[in-house]
């Protein structure tokens, strides 16, 4: 009877993690302004920012949804005036991925015309959640 108990309760929490995990999975979070840049362009000085806006994606080999968040980052940088896509291999970046806090893959940020962090998803974003984290407008 005991194990039956351990049992049900063990299926109740792995399927509320779960339906956590698919109701926030790629959810954009406003971050206070930092300026992100810096860390990133110390990291990869040939980069540049994108004039409205810069997705920055860490992805690593192994990941499935790195391949998907690729597609719809591309997609929207494409798409949208002045906005860039910067993919970035985490393995090989450690060191950011420090920095940044970057705790699984994928993560996107979103950094404003001057590289300050706007948002921050973990997770494979969606086509309508990456436009809503957008900067509306290009910084002067």
């Amino acid at each position: 009877m005991t194990g039956l108990v351990v049992l049900g309760v063990a299926v109740v929490v792995a399927v509320g993690f779960g339906l956590f995990r698919r109701a926030t999975d790629g959810t954009f979070a406003s971050e206070p302004l930092s300026p992100t840049w810096g860390h990133v362009n110390a990291a990869l000085p040939q980069e540049s920012l994108g004039e409205r806006a810069t997705l920055v994606q860490f992805s690593s080999a192994f990941c499935a949804p790195c391949r998907t968040t690729r597609v719809v980052l591309a997609d929207v940088a494409q798409g949208e005036d002045g906005v860039r896509h910067l993919e970035i291999d985490a393995e090989q970046h450690l060191d950011l991925v420090r920095a940044l806090d970057v705790r699984r893959t994928p993560t996107t940020l979103v950094l404003d015309a001057r590289g300050h962090e706007v948002a921050r998803a973990a997770g494979a974003p969606r086509r309508g959640q990456v436009l809503a984290a957008l900067p509306s407008g290009v910084a002067s």
